[in-house]
């Protein structure tokens, strides 16, 4: 897409340079989505990403009309979640329980000073949210490197008005933000996140349900994410869907939590931003679990991030081998 100039002028970086190869895309607020005929919308909740609901096949399946999670009817392959010490073989285990990113080690600790923020300046929060994701791009990309794995920074679409992305409308009910596999793409409300966050002013909210959004990419570039949906998606009852579902969104907590625990020097990242991030995520678990239970209890969702701010490694994000009481 060709940028314009007021999207090359807000691409200036903190001292962080894109490598030669890559192209990394942003669309500014106001910019419509990309169109995808015969998807349905999807509507969303709490940390929403379209990653961990939306039944798409890495073919690009069309998706029926939207439904709640526990509603969706997905094809694909049967698989079972495998319990903790089992030793489960196969393509399962390998992508989920044995994936090589749970062997990069910790990551590295990054120069990644908070923006400065002004949450009722729309154009503050969008600048806010592509510095961190500037820093959020050259962490996660230098941790593949470590295992020579391939990664590709996420597009970007801070939207303003409404729009189409591959995995449906936006906005939808209670959508702030969502992360769709079909195109890699972040999807941020630069002023529904701020509603969504009951107008809070202190910015390692706004960056930890970024950080939690770009979690769900790191899945998706270790391969996670892709067996996961076609897997959740074979399953039959809604009991099971939304255990496949916690596992992902708790596993996205983690990771979100380890970028911050990285760079929590230079954020700065103390005892109260620490307090204020795991506020924020107990509010985004379930909290009403008689109408879905998707993201987690709010006491493991908390749990998990904090597991990431304190390890900073992958291989301590394993919710997949997790026991049931933890996935809750």
């Amino acid at each position: 897409m060709v940028r314009t100039e007021s999207m090359l002028v807000r691409e200036k970086r903190s001292g962080l340079r894109p490598r030669p190869h890559q192209q990394r895309q942003r669309f500014s607020f106001g910019v419509l989505g990309v169109v995808a005929a015969g998807l349905g919308a999807i509507g969303l909740a709490g940390f929403v990403s379209a990653a961990t609901i939306m039944e798409e096949q890495a073919s690009g399946t069309a998706l029926a009309p939207a439904a709640p999670a526990s509603e969706m009817e997905p094809t694909g392959a049967t698989s079972e979640i495998p319990e903790e010490g089992a030793g489960s073989e196969g393509i399962e285990h390998e992508i989920l329980v044995a994936n090589a990113l749970y062997d990069t080690g910790p990551l590295d600790s990054s120069d990644c000073p908070a923006p400065d923020l002004d949450v009722t300046e729309p154009e503050s929060m969008e600048a806010y949210l592509h510095e961190l994701t500037d820093c959020l791009d050259d962490t996660w990309e230098r941790q593949f490197d470590t295992a020579d794995l391939a990664f590709s920074p996420p597009t970007r679409v801070y939207w303003m008005t409404e729009g189409q992305s591959p995995c449906g409308r936006y906005p939808a009910a209670d959508t702030a933000a969502f992360y769709c596999r079909a195109n890699q793409a972040l999807y941020l409300g630069v002023e529904h996140i701020v509603e969504n966050t009951q107008h809070a002013k202190e910015p390692e909210k706004y960056s930890m349900l970024l950080s939690h959004e770009y979690g769900h990419h790191v899945q998706g570039e270790a391969g996670i994410l892709d067996y996961y949906q076609a897997t959740r998606g074979a399953e039959s009852t809604a009991e099971r869907k939304e255990a496949w579902t916690r596992r992902s969104e708790l596993q996205a907590n983690c990771l979100g939590g380890a970028f911050l625990g990285s760079v929590a020097e230079s954020f700065p990242i103390g005892e109260e931003e620490r307090g204020n991030i795991l506020e924020d995520v107990r509010t985004r678990g379930d909290v009403e679990p008689e109408r879905q239970r998707t993201h987690g209890t709010p006491e493991n969702g908390a749990m998990w991030t904090e597991h990431g701010l304190d390890r900073q490694d992958p291989a301590a994000c394993n919710t997949w081998d997790a026991r049931d009481e933890l996935v809750e």
